[in-house]
């Protein structure tokens, strides 16, 4: 199964324009609230329409602006998951999935097919309940079940925990890892959070003001996110400006840092970097290419697992942090006010505006 996405569209705030494909697996939107990630996913369902274009799943055009090819939403077999499960409240679970199947199947084929999906999705023990007395997790599955009931050739998944608490998303997106993996299909998902995209995705394309910046595998793209927006976006805390030298030396001044770049990496565009918290280290792990720094500890913060650090550039009265993290019982403040801390070459990563 393969999707491929070309589109344009003008918004309110910034204009649509976004090329991605993806295959078997889950694929990531990976971006801040208003940048274009839901409105993706509906122009890919049908139910927002392109400027310009063109939309295909494996094989088959579901538009295409220049000979004017626009399948409405219920011909072009995706399921789309709303945030809010979109479930009639006054039917059972089985009765919401019965009512979700399409084509010409006879009653007896109907229920053969909405029992089969029940089993599938471990919703035996609920499907005779109003879908408004079960949880959100079931609420979920029920959604799952009504769009795989039809036999969807493609999951369009558009924040599917936000309406969640911390405890229930944990729970329910371990069971949405398992239904995706067996779905064996092209999912798409859209989120805010890297720690999701992180767990659930095989790839990410990280999108910034209607532009897709980065994209590839999940793991690749979170060790080099490549630009500014990318980095923060995958939860790197630490980023400075930063300069390359012509002996494609990388300086950051601000925490004293410089590191040689590879010599496949382009140099151009560089203007700053990063280094994820807990990439420092208090000792040099064997076979790591790096140097040790001395830095100036400012603060000290508890957290409930870890410690945050916050460094400044030996010396320097006026810095920019870096932050460090370290797990509570790998490391404990004696009162020093300095420290020599371990930074692997490839834990620092330069970046640009764009790309």
């Amino acid at each position: 199964m393969s999707l491929t996405v070309d589109i344009e569209k003008k918004l309110d705030n910034f204009s649509l324009k976004v090329s991605f494909e993806a295959g078997d697996g889950v694929t990531s939107l990976l971006g801040a609230s208003g940048c274009g990630k839901s409105m993706t996913l509906r122009c890919i369902a049908g139910v927002a329409t392109p400027d310009r274009g063109r939309i295909v799943l494996d094989g088959r055009v579901l538009f295409d602006s220049e000979k004017g090819i626009n399948i409405p939403p219920q011909k072009r077999n995706t399921g789309f998951l709303f945030q809010n499960y979109a479930l009639f409240p006054n039917m059972t679970v089985r009765e919401n999935i019965l009512t979700s199947v399409r084509g010409g199947y006879g009653a007896a084929e109907k229920r053969r097919m909405t029992d089969e999906v029940i089993e599938r999705l471990h919703l035996t023990d609920v499907c005779d309940l109003m879908s408004s007395e079960i949880s959100g997790g079931q609420m979920q599955r029920t959604a799952l079940a009504r769009i795989m009931v039809n036999g969807a050739e493609i999951i369009l998944l558009d924040e599917p925990f936000s309406a969640l608490d911390e405890h229930l998303r944990f729970a329910v997106e371990n069971e949405l890892y398992g239904i995706m993996r067996d779905f064996s299909r092209t999912v798409i998902l859209v989120s805010h959070s890297r720690d999701e995209v992180y767990r659930l995705s095989d790839r990410v394309a990280v999108m910034n003001g209607g532009r897709i910046e980065t994209a590839g595998p999940v793991r690749e793209v979170f060790r080099n996110p490549r630009t500014v927006c990318g980095a923060r976006l995958t939860g790197v805390k630490n980023i400075a400006p930063a300069t390359v030298d012509g002996n494609r030396i990388l300086h950051i001044p601000a925490w004293g840092i410089s590191r040689e770049l590879p010599e496949n990496t382009e140099t151009s565009g560089i203007t700053a970097a990063g280094i994820r918290m807990n990439d420092l280290r208090a000792e040099r792990p064997d076979g790591v290419c790096g140097r040790f720094y001395d830095f100036d500890i400012v603060r000290v913060t508890e957290n409930l697992f870890s410690r945050t650090v916050e460094l400044g550039a030996a010396g320097s009265g006026d810095h920019l942090p870096l932050y460090w993290q370290v797990a509570g019982d790998g490391w404990h403040h004696d009162g020093r006010s300095r420290i020599s801390l371990f930074v692997p070459d490839d834990a620092v990563m330069p970046l640009r505006e764009n790309i």
